[in-house]
């Protein structure tokens, strides 16, 4: 079964009403074999906050080395994101596989007139997949209710409730105690419940579950008390927690006082779960990014995305939108038709201007009825439009630089908003007919649509993701420019459409000039696209040695214990002379690390590391070429910073939250490399459904951190991570396909020296020096930016030489006498082989 067939089998089971009970998901799960009997559950149910509280709870959990399923709803891209395992997404494969074993069970029940609905299924999906992938403990978010939402399937080991407000009250009750009482029925058998309800809600939790552990302000007599200090900037917000024998102050990637309560709730949860040291507990909340919550994405003016959805949300919201100093309130308004659209537009902030929308979704509410409601509720400027993304582009056009723009109502709003920031064209090499197809068919499209398309892509390629009806209009436009569009076979609304777009660059760019024209947010998408088939401007230079073509990084690793060659530059004279024979040898970079992550690597405590690199970094800081610090710690990198290093090497992708905080303070540029463990755990196994693909899709998200926090998308260094979290075969392949990297508008970076990947062709992991300058030349072909090697002399050779084949009249013969003594020499260190 392909991924698209199962896409659509599964959002066709929408058509089903909501019917609350678990019986259908007990059968389903007993028909898979009941793959859940060994797996713990941590329930979160709620009306606000619940996402929130198991996206930190899954991150503590991570933090404390433990391997968690997440499931998550809605989803914002495509329905993979609502179930994740160590924050991957669920692969295609998967959902393919899943959905092939329950169809004929399914169906069968269907004819029976007992059909499943969407969430049940989806809902047995996650936890099928939690038990397959042997998780530890997996972390679900309660959909509606708790006594008969489908994840009460399971008997949860820990178990919340964050708050009641009157939702679905044709479902849940009328009233607040009603609805509490069917929330509470998640308590768990052996551990009291958590919660931070208040009032009649929190009398009526207390009744039903008995035994429980309350979470309030501070100043309350709350068991655990939540003290929120405040926002410290745009991105991150300060609290102190407490219970009776514990206390940790962190800060948040969260703005906004109901976040430190919901941190409380998380933090009462895992200490059920057996998390007591504060570290871990302070590094995992700030760490718990969660996208679309008061997620701020620009500044001048503020861009904010928050999928507030019912009248208390939006109350929240109203609080924390006071905490960002702006003048003027643009809004950008989407809800379905099902919420209290009076209630929510009384709750928020009086805004200047609205503009009212609907994502592609049959439950979203009429833009003109939405307008029709704030014309009665306000004294805004109201204008309804036809899309998300016109919408937002209208309301960013008519802020001045100190003003907000705030998109709420609803996630699905959200999420076809946030595709402007996370949207990646990635532009195909394709010089065959079967590479075309393959293409083709990796974007979902029907086999007769690539076999029909193959022969007429052999040229221009690009892929991308958009919202269902900016295929058509791509499809559309491509057409009339004489090229050729290839959307997925998804046949509904429910997530991204994968496209891909064949032409010449003619063509390719009278689609732009049709996006352009069309409006309604679609000169955004055009932006997109001209950028991503190469048709824009070059980047303003900023200097750095990447930007004239591929930059040589010499490594130099003063660690005893490095895979390579460790210890033979562990001598702090060794380490010193062998810099400064890199520098002579005409490196661009010097990469300066103390600590190893090779497998079984011990940590390098903060001080000695900074020991090891200072001195290294201070004698080669004059030289002629940059000096970089590889290492995972914002203390140590902030240390090579005053000692004179100009760049960032983390090898962790910024799980460090001070990291991108540095590199924004003192614009340099940070490497942001793919990485699934830090020192490499060679028993760790991951599944991708395309593994350059997925590497792209995942390092987006760490690069959009960076950008938010200031650092420009030119400082952000992306690294797929050879030798980090793939197979032989997988880092061959990303060798391979370096330049689709290219799509996350970042130079790339490749660090292939002396890796294992090479015993694939007959090489030796540590030793492989021609196959290294081998894998140097390909990297260099493909577009690397930079190649991060230990012989420098022989894999600078490599690159000169591929240059030289693209202009031969700008190359003269180098300074023989400048190599001298530098021949065979071999940094040691680096990262696992």
């Amino acid at each position: 079964m392909e991924y698209y067939e199962a896409a659509n089998f599964l959002f066709d089971l929408r058509r089903f009403q909501v019917k609350p009970g678990t019986e259908s998901v007990r059968d389903l799960l007993a028909h898979l074999g009941d793959p859940h009997e060994d797996v713990e559950f941590v329930q979160v149910a709620g009306s606000n906050g619940k996402g929130s509280v198991a996206r930190m709870v899954e991150s503590v959990l991570r933090e404390d080395g433990r391997t968690v399923g997440l499931y998550t709803s809605p989803h914002f891209e495509d329905l993979r994101e609502r179930i994740r395992v160590d924050g991957r997404k669920v692969p295609r494969g998967e959902v393919a596989a899943f959905v092939a074993e329950a169809k004929p069970w399914l169906v069968e029940r269907a004819a029976d007139g007992e059909p499943l609905t969407f969430f049940e299924v989806v809902t047995a999906m996650g936890i099928w997949r939690f038990g397959r992938a042997d998780v530890d403990v997996a972390v679900l978010e309660v959909g509606m209710g708790g006594e008969l939402d489908a994840t009460s399937v399971v008997d949860p080991v820990a178990a919340c409730v964050t708050n009641v407000t009157l939702e679905h009250t044709s479902v849940l009750g009328d009233t607040i105690e009603e609805i509490a009482r069917t929330k509470a029925k998640v308590a768990p058998a052996d551990a009291p419940l958590v919660t931070a309800t208040e009032g009649a809600a929190l009398e009526t939790v207390r009744e039903v579950a008995g035994d429980v552990v309350t979470v309030g302000d501070a100043g309350s007599d709350a068991d655990v008390t939540a003290d929120y200090r405040g926002a410290v900037s745009h991105q991150e917000s300060a609290v102190s927690l407490a219970g009776a024998s514990w206390s940790v102050e962190t800060r948040l990637p969260l703005l906004g006082a109901y976040q430190a309560r919901n941190a409380g709730v998380a933090a009462a949860l895992v200490r059920q779960l057996g998390v007591e040291d504060g570290g871990t507990l302070a590094r995992g909340l700030r760490n718990a990014h969660w996208p679309g919550r008061f997620e701020v994405m620009a500044a001048d003016p503020f861009v904010v995305l928050d999928g507030a959805h019912n009248p208390g949300a939006c109350a929240t919201l109203a609080d924390t939108l006071a905490e960002l100093e702006h003048d003027g309130l643009h809004l950008v308004f989407g809800a379905m038709h099902d919420k209290d659209h009076d209630e929510m537009v009384a709750t928020l902030p009086d805004p200047d201007s609205v503009r009212t929308c609907a994502p592609t979704l049959d439950r979203a509410e009429d833009p003109e009825v939405l307008a029709e409601v704030f014309r009665r509720g306000t004294d805004a400027a109201v204008h309804a439009e036809s899309s998300v993304a016109g919408a937002l582009a209208a309301a960013r056009e008519a802020a001045a630089p100190d003003d907000c723009v705030l998109l709420t109502g609803s996630l699905f709003c959200v999420a076809e908003a946030r595709a402007e920031w996370t949207r990646t064209g990635i532009r195909k090499r394709v010089e065959s007919v079967p590479e075309a197809t393959s293409t083709l068919r990796g974007a979902n499209a029907t086999p007769e649509d690539a076999r029909r398309a193959g022969e007429e892509a052999v040229h221009r390629v690009l892929k991308t993701r958009v919202a269902a009806g900016e295929a058509d209009v791509l499809e559309r436009e491509m057409l009339a420019a004489g090229g050729r569009c290839v959307t997925s076979g998804l046949a509904s609304a429910g997530e991204l459409h994968d496209v891909v777009l064949t032409g010449t660059l003619g063509q390719f760019r009278a689609l732009v000039d049709a996006l352009e024209a069309d409006g309604n947010g679609l000169p955004a998408l055009a932006d997109d696209v001209r950028e991503d088939v190469g048709l824009g401007g070059s980047a303003e230079s900023r200097g750095y040695p990447w930007e004239d073509g591929t930059a040589v990084m010499g490594v130099l690793n003063v660690t005893p214990d490095s895979f390579h060659d460790g210890g033979e530059f562990f001598d702090r004279g060794d380490a010193l002379a062998h810099a400064e024979k890199l520098v002579e040898a005409g490196v661009d970079i010097v990469d300066v690390g103390g600590e190893s992550t090779r497998p079984g690597a011990e940590t390098v405590p903060v001080e000695e590391e900074i020991d090891r690199i200072v001195p290294v970094v201070e004698a080669v800081a004059d030289a002629d070429a940059l000096v970089s610090v590889d290492t995972r710690k914002a203390a140590v990198a902030e240390a090579a910073l005053d000692a004179g290093a100009d760049v960032l090497n983390d090898v962790t992708g910024l799980e460090d939250p001070e990291m991108r905080f540095l590199a924004a303070e003192r614009d340099v540029p940070v490497i942001v490399m793919h990485s699934i463990d830090a020192p490499v755990d060679p028993s760790t196994e991951v599944e991708y459904d395309d593994v350059v693909e997925d590497v792209i899709d995942q390092l987006r998200e760490r690069v959009l951190l960076a950008e938010k926090a200031g650092v420009p998308r030119e400082n952000v260094i992306v690294d797929p991570g050879l030798g980090f979290g793939k197979s032989r075969r997988e880092e061959f392949e990303l060798l391979g396909r370096v330049d689709e990297f290219h799509a996350l508008g970042c130079p790339v970076l490749i660090g292939h020296s002396h890796k294992s990947m090479y015993e694939l062709v007959g090489g030796e992991a540590g030793d492989a020096a021609a196959e290294t300058v081998a894998g140097t030349a390909i990297a260099t072909v493909n577009g690397a930016d930079i190649v991060r090697v230990h012989d420098v002399v022989e894999n600078a050779r490599a690159v000169r030489i591929v240059e030289a084949t693209r202009d031969p009249d700008g190359f003269d013969a180098p300074d023989r006498d400048a190599v001298e003594g530098t021949e065979g020499a071999e940094p040691g260190g680096g990262p696992d082989p």
